[in-house]
């Protein structure tokens, strides 16, 4: 049976207030088990005065005590390897995964059931589906199958719709290549970072993208999959349409997907999640359109729940009426904006890597670049390290270094970038999560 045969869209087509209705039911329901059965969530519900019993609507959830990042790594710390937010022994899982890292720390380490990873695979199938996805593509997962989630889930999600599934694993990008070449793949996953790479690849080896059977491409990892100048590079060198999706180990799978439509933003995965939006320092909440930090709320992995998560990650929710798709799902406007702590202040100005990306990314004769904070005595300096094509000549430098200094500043309250030339091949690739800003001033430095 294929995705397509049992696949039901009536939960993406609920009234709100219906909609609202099962994520209260839901959410009672995780609060108890998780009250019932993992040590940390029964400590963090007393000390905050908590019970379940208080969830007598969905405003309620306010009354349930945040988590963040840094609890659960002083959890795993103080009683590793999982610490005490399981529910359930290690036995009890199928599969362990981890972040991507945080510097000077253990990654988060993650369990999953044979449950929770079939749900998992159900995400993505509610992605892949919504993005045009069908049981007749042939599906290329450009990853490198380690302990970090990347696209596990996405793997099993193809596979459960019916498509034929072609691991990327450990291989040169040129073998990547031409895999998507030879086995006429119709769809590729990576993420928007190596989907540029790839293309690069694609062209030194002779390889005609545009002219392939690719026709979509998955992007996740990154916030550049929905800033707007990144995906319409990736497209041009692909030719074939790129979707935004996002999702977090912490949750094992995804949370939101940019539809077939393509409205502007990813549609929530709303009957699975309870997505808010509060403001970073004083934790408010805020309203449809306004920019803040995303708390997540899952219901589909039972070891580990995860309720009130502070993601860091910065976002726009705006109500579900901005798609004409039908789809009673609020949407995050332009995806993932990026990280509550990825804002930079240079000589006064904020300084948002999205916003350098968006900039550089419309120069396509750029392969590579890097940004680089410092402080010169008393001034602060930002610079951008650009790694051109080899057919960019001396003239052809003169003008581009001239170009990214007028809209870097336009883009910045007038901040002005030292450009600096990186020789070619100089700067690293990416195949997951890219680092390309380095805040000097820090001590020891910092990379995000």
């Amino acid at each position: 049976m294929v995705y397509s045969e049992y696949w039901n869209a009536k939960t993406e087509l609920l009234s709100r207030d219906d909609l609202e209705a099962l994520q209260l039911t839901k959410l009672r329901r995780v609060t108890e088990w998780a009250d019932a059965r993992s040590p940390f969530y029964r400590a963090s519900f007393a000390k905050a005065g908590f019970t379940p019993a208080q969830l007598k609507s969905l405003p309620d959830i306010q009354r349930i005590p945040f988590l963040d990042r840094d609890e659960w790594m002083a959890s795993q710390e103080a009683a590793p390897p999982y610490g005490d937010l399981p529910v359930a022994p290690h036995s009890a899982a199928v599969r362990m995964h981890t972040t991507s890292g945080t510097s000077g720390r253990t990654p988060l380490r993650a369990l999953d059931t044979r449950r929770d990873w079939k749900w998992t695979s159900e995400m993505w199938c509610y992605a892949m589906w919504g993005i045009g996805i069908r049981p007749y593509d042939i599906g290329y997962v450009a990853f490198g199958y380690g302990s970090f989630i990347g696209f596990w889930g996405l793997h099993n999600g193809l596979e459960k719709i019916g498509a034929l599934v072609i691991p990327g694993g450990a291989q040169t990008t040129a073998a990547r290549v031409k895999q998507i070449i030879d086995f006429g793949a119709t769809v590729v996953a990576s993420t928007p970072t190596y989907a540029l790479r790839l293309a690069q690849e694609a062209e030194a080896l002779g390889y005609d993208l545009a002219a392939s059977a690719v026709r979509t491409i998955v992007l996740s990892g990154e916030p550049a999959g929905s800033i707007p100048e990144t995906k319409a590079l990736i497209e041009t060198l692909w030719g074939a349409k790129a979707y935004d999706t996002a999702g977090m180990t912490e949750v094992s799978t995804i949370f939101m997907f940019e539809p077939a439509d393509q409205p502007g933003g990813c549609h929530i995965i709303e009957d699975h999640f309870i997505e808010e939006v509060i403001d970073p320092i004083s934790r408010e909440a805020l309203p449809y359109g306004e920019a803040g930090e995303r708390v997540c709320t899952s219901f589909g992995r039972s070891i580990i729940p995860l309720i009130r998560y502070r993601s860091a990650d910065m976002v726009v929710k705006v109500p579900h009426t901005h798609a004409s798709n039908g789809r009673t799902w609020d949407l995050y406007e332009g995806g993932i904006i990026g990280r509550v702590d990825d804002m930079k202040l240079v000589r006064g100005t904020n300084v948002y890597p999205r916003a350098v990306e968006g900039v550089v990314r419309g120069f396509p004769s750029i392969e590579e670049f890097q940004i680089r904070i410092t402080r010169e005595g008393i001034r602060d300096e930002i610079t951008l390290v650009v790694e051109p094509a080899t057919s960019v000549g001396d003239a052809q430098w003169d003008a581009l270094e001239s170009s990214l200094v007028s809209e870097l500043a336009h883009a910045h309250e007038g901040l002005r970038f030292l450009i600096e030339r990186a020789p070619e091949g100089a700067l690293p690739r990416f195949e997951l999560k890219a680092r390309r800003l380095t805040d000097l001033r820090t001590a020891g430095g910092g990379t995000t």
